[in-house]
């Protein structure tokens, strides 16, 4: 599990457990199966209506990454694209061919078959850049439809608390009604705020910022492998690097090549 966002979501709802004990004295108050489907039922088959079923599961799969641990393989990326750099400059560019297999990032790998078949560092900008637009934009949806959820959620609670203040203006002169209708129309506009504010919203942001992650190590990667195709100095192209290194604040150190 991703331990920092796993933490701080069960800690943000436990201290809203907690608190509604310390003030109320029952938890159970606050759980309505009637509220709970009216927004969530709700806020989901408006985002389906919205984006369509597909979109929205993939969005829930991509969500799930959150809170597991996924490794992160900038550092050996960056170190692959310098190991190639300096093999490309003792063996030239065509010989690439014999490693190109062994090259595990799949945009990576694409970038080097491409600097094999094209001598034209234009055209492989060109088509990297092109293939790095669409892959944000494909990937964008997922953090919009949490947005959505976000945005649905508050107007599905207001839905569910209007829907318990009609139950109560009908049965005024029935006193266990009248209690369960205000306790819906109250709960409901808590889990349209509450889960639209700790849940939906920090997710599309997370997304965001996952997929602006990527983005830029794939402009890295552009960035290495046209200076390769330009056949510039690997020590230059290392330091180029570094600076992608020196923005994430990580401890890097970089090995000299190990293809032969």
């Amino acid at each position: 599990m991703n331990k920092s966002a796993s933490i701080a979501l069960i800690t943000g709802i436990a201290l809203i457990l907690a608190i509604q004990k310390i003030e109320a004295g029952s938890i159970g108050i606050i759980l309505q199966p009637i509220a709970f489907l009216i927004v969530f039922g709700g806020t989901f088959c408006a985002s389906i209506v919205n984006f369509g079923p597909n979109v929205v599961f993939n969005a829930i799969k991509s969500a799930s990454g959150i809170f597991s641990n996924q490794s992160d393989n900038s550092e050996q990326v960056i170190n692959d694209i310098i190991e190639i750099a300096y093999y490309a400059r003792r063996n030239g560019i065509f010989a690439l061919e014999s490693i190109v297999d062994e090259i595990q990032d799949p945009f990576l790998n694409r970038g080097v078959q491409l600097c094999i078949d094209i001598n034209n560092p234009q055209l492989i900008h060109d088509i990297l850049e092109s293939e790095i637009a669409y892959d944000e934009e494909q990937e964008l949806i997922n953090s919009r439809v949490f947005e959505a959820l976000g945005g649905y959620a508050p107007t599905f609670g207001i839905v569910g608390a209007v829907m318990g203040l009609i139950q109560v203006m009908s049965n005024m002169q029935q006193l266990d009604i009248l209690a369960k209708g205000i306790a819906t129309a109250f709960v409901a506009t808590l889990y349209g705020v509450g889960f639209a504010n700790l849940v939906f919203l920090p997710i599309a942001g997370n997304l965001k910022q996952r997929l602006r992650e990527k983005v830029l190590l794939k402009e890295v990667i552009l960035q290495g492998l046209i200076s390769i195709q330009m056949q510039e100095n690997p020590a230059i192209i290392e330091e180029k690097l570094l600076a992608y290194i020196k923005f994430h604040n990580k401890n890097h150190s970089i090995e000299v090549p190990s293809y032969n």
